[in-house]
């Protein structure tokens, strides 16, 4: 018999002391040059998101959580 697996939750969910978060925005342009950003509010990184991606240089946008 195996155990069940108990589900792993990531360090930067579980850390009580941590009072925002970090957020990583990046731009992939059409001539494969690439830019970032990091902002501590998710709202405003998704607005930069939003905006760049009416340009018509840029291929995609991604915004991951940082530490």
């Amino acid at each position: 018999m195996t155990k069940p697996r108990l589900k792993k939750t990531s360090r930067m969910k579980r850390d009580k002391r941590r009072k925002h978060h970090h957020w990583q925005v990046t731009v992939y342009y059409a001539d494969g040059e690439k830019f970032a950003r990091v902002y501590i509010d998710r709202d405003r990184a998704q607005k930069f998101a939003d905006r760049q991606k009416k340009s018509p240089v840029v291929k995609a946008t991604r915004i991951m959580e940082v530490d």
